[in-house]
């Protein structure tokens, strides 16, 4: 067995704790946006997914994520409430990192995707029903996924599909799951009419900034170790955030007359979303060929949302489940070996297959998170009502669900 390695395990623990950090930063990302009588609300959606989640991984989201594969479908329950998993490393899983901290690591991933699907029925989902979707999403949803692009044994790992750090398993898992809920729940009140103007574009740009700067640890931390794949993928995420950025703001400023800090914010968000599942497989120079198509993409998603009549509060379907798509399919075309020898040569270095590979883990994940999603929102609603009341929505989440205000009057 492979010795435990201090510099390796300490890093990884500092990635955790960065992954960790998104979830406030997502949270404060998201209040930005909305009106003052639902700030409090839009937090306390994605503040609460740290002790609900955690709670779920722990005894039960990691070992059907991570456990013994059962037909490539879903992990045993030999490791249900972590037994078993302690400070030997795991020979599968970072075998140079205690096995309790690798598992830790990955309970932020399951923390945080979630939270991102918040984004799309901000202001207007009901907080006890929303907490039973979440819990059931996670355990129906996201542990499942999970087992079938990162577990050994996993049908899609066996495949060949392959995502660094979260393209499928994050991104396009909370977009298709973010399409679902703006399906089922109604839009807001005065939505195509009314203009909803973020109210504090300043605490947007923070979160945008705590989750850059989260992303860091998101992306190298997978590498599982601090090694020269954790600073490509390092690299790789910079870059990519940055020309995401560059990008949306360039073609905002053509398109609309001018540039806008929110523009700016939503741009690093869709680079930074991009280049994840290919950040530990492509050159720094690939990443910033995947961040200009990102904010290129992510644009064109956003701008078109009007058109399709669906009321996705904080773009997280143009956004998110764009980038989770793009992403996964650039990897195939841009990954060498030359970046990381333990992963593939993609469609510019003579391998079709792989891409071909991506295109089947595209399909699959978003087909399946999409139609679980849908069943899952139909069954609470139809059960509890995620809808809050009108008089709730004209008075705001904040006071109407949990009787606080951000603001002094």
């Amino acid at each position: 067995m492979i010795p435990i390695d201090r510099a390796d395990t300490a890093f990884i623990l500092i990635c955790a704790a960065l992954v960790m950090l998104m979830t406030p930063g997502l949270a404060i990302f998201y209040a930005g946006m909305v009106r003052t009588k639902n700030v409090l609300g839009t937090i306390m959606q994605s503040f609460v997914m740290i002790a609900l989640i955690s709670l779920e991984w722990v005894y039960l989201g990691y070992s059907m994520s991570f456990g013994t594969d059962v037909s490539g479908i879903i992990g045993d329950l030999s490791w249900l409430g972590l037994s078993g998993v302690g400070a030997a490393p795991s020979p599968v899983y970072g075998p140079t990192i205690p096995h309790l901290v690798f598992a830790m690591f990955q309970c932020m991933f399951a923390v945080i995707t979630p939270a991102l699907i918040t984004g799309a029925f901000a202001e207007r989902m009901r907080f006890g029903p929303f907490l039973v979707f979440s819990l059931a999403w996670a355990i129906i949803v996201y542990n499942p996924v999970c087992h079938w692009v990162w577990a050994s044994g996993g049908w899609l790992r066996n495949l060949g599909v392959q995502d660094f750090a979260g393209g499928l398993v994050v991104h396009l898992s909370c977009g298709a799951a973010a399409l679902a809920a703006t399906l089922v729940v109604s839009p807001r009140k005065g939505y195509g009419n009314e203009n909803f103007v973020p109210h504090n574009l300043p605490m947007t740009l923070l979160g945008t900034g705590l989750l850059w700067f989260g992303w860091f640890g998101f992306n190298g931390g997978s590498a599982l170790a601090a090694d020269d794949i954790a600073g490509s993928a390092f690299a790789a995420t910079h870059l990519g955030g940055m020309a995401g950025m560059a990008t949306w703001l360039a073609i905002e400023w053509i398109h609309r007359g001018k540039p806008t800090t929110l523009g700016a914010a939503s741009g690093a968000v869709a680079g930074l979303a991009t280049i994840t599942p290919a950040s530990g497989f492509v050159s720094p120079n690939a990443a910033v060929i995947i961040g200009v198509i990102a904010g290129l993409a992510c644009y064109t998603a956003v701008a078109y949302k009007s058109r399709l009549g669906y009321d996705d509060s904080l773009d997280v379907v143009g956004i998110h489940g764009v980038s989770g798509i793009c992403g996964t399919l650039l990897l195939g075309v841009f990954a060498s070996r030359a970046i990381n020898p333990s992963g593939a040569n993609g469609l510019l270095a003579g391998n079709t297959s792989l891409i071909l590979s991506q295109l089947v883990g595209v399909v699959a994940v978003g087909a399946y998170v999409f139609c679980a999603s849908w069943v899952l929102l139909k069954i609470v609603d139809s059960l509890l009502g995620l809808r809050i009341s009108d008089d709730t929505e004209n008075q705001g989440l904040d006071l109407g669900e949990h009787s606080e205000t951000a603001y002094g009057s």
